[in-house]
């Protein structure tokens, strides 16, 4: 077999970028967990000035600096010897209430080397892994991660997207938020629609345990959570019942979405947030669809697997959505909106 030179070069070029950043990931967490990024987003500092800021060793700090200095992360001054985070990366790093969290995605990546054995066991046998099973570190970083984009976009883009529901919720109305995890979503709308009552539904007891913690530690009195499942909740007569970003995990996807329909009042609304996929595997070839290809081989498909689901995957894509949905009952569908990373999709009986 003959080698193209030039194509080994570029290839190897990729794969060195991607094993730096591969070992890099958990020294994004430790800049998160110590206070590093939050350090260096107020001024620049010096290795050892790091250091004392942020009460740790100072030959650690160098050693990280350069690291995340090589990888774009920080910013290098040769002259003084100082480091920083532009404005950019101070957004994406080192504010975890903004618009874009990208250190608390990395604590999804640690989870999927915590189950790294069980991924490889699942791989051979077609075994699932249910969401409960993964380390806690997966609940705060998918928290953590999801939660910016509920910041950024929910109540200014995907919401106003869903025809008539703003005046639903500011008049007074009834929402369901289904697999709602620790509740970000569900505490962001309840806050911003005060006449409104939300309930958000998970089958893991420890996030609901969490959510309710969150709400009231927000000072949240019209947000409830109770434990079930997406296709057994009490519930009845909604305006709005949403699925964010859990739809494609489900063991009965197509069960959800009926018990959904059966839940919403005759005019109700259906909000589904699925990461953003095409409907053919070229589509995603793409590094959004590289990141979404790898959390669902680790936790997204396992999940469903364990439920003897359909395994829809982080990739379903619009075309597979709509087939669950209209299976489950609903005659209308179209695509509300999108961004970068998330179809909005809205379903009405």
């Amino acid at each position: 077999m003959s080698i193209d030179e030039a194509r080994l070069n570029e290839f190897l070029g990729r794969a060195v970028g991607d094993l730096g950043a591969a070992i890099s990931a958990s020294l994004v967490l430790v800049g998160d967990q110590l206070g590093y990024y939050r350090a260096l987003a107020r001024e620049a500092l010096s290795p050892a000035e790091l250091a004392a800021r942020t009460g740790t060793h100072e030959r650690y700090a160098r050693e990280w600096l350069g690291n995340q200095a090589a990888g774009g992360y920080v910013q290098y001054d040769a002259a003084s010897g100082h480091y920083s985070l532009s404005a950019e990366q101070a957004l994406c790093l080192a504010d975890p209430g903004g618009p874009v969290d990208l250190a608390g995605a990395y604590s999804i990546v640690e989870a999927a080397f915590h189950a790294l054995e069980r991924t490889k066991d699942n791989f051979r046998s077609g075994a699932g892994m249910e969401w409960g099973e993964h380390h806690p570190c997966l609940f705060h970083g998918t928290e953590r991660f999801f939660r910016a984009g509920y910041n950024a976009h929910l109540l200014g883009e995907w919401l106003p997207a869903l025809d008539g529901v703003l005046d639903k919720l500011r008049q007074g109305g009834k929402v369901a938020d289904v697999g709602c995890g620790h509740g970000a979503s569900t505490t962001l709308m309840a806050k911003a629609f005060p006449n409104t009552s939300f309930i958000g539904y998970d089958y893991h007891p420890a996030s609901i345990e969490t959510a309710r913690r969150r709400a009231q530690e927000a000072g949240i009195d019209n947000a409830y959570f109770e434990v079930a499942d997406a296709t057994s909740y009490s519930g009845r007569n909604f305006d709005l019942i949403a699925f964010f970003d859990c739809l494609h995990d489900m063991g009965d996807p197509v069960g959800a979405a009926r018990h959904a329909r059966d839940a919403l009042k005759p005019d109700g609304h259906c909000l589904l947030v699925e990461p953003f996929a095409g409907d053919r595997v070229e589509d995603n070839l793409n590094p959004v669809g590289r990141v979404y290809y790898g959390a669902s081989s680790q936790i997204c498909v396992p999940v469903s697997l364990a439920r003897h689901g359909p395994a829809l995957g982080a990739q379903a894509g619009q075309a597979r959505l709509q087939q669950v949905m209209s299976e489950g009952g609903f005659s209308r569908f179209r695509r509300a909106t999108q961004t970068p990373f998330n179809l909005v999709l809205e379903a009405r009986p």
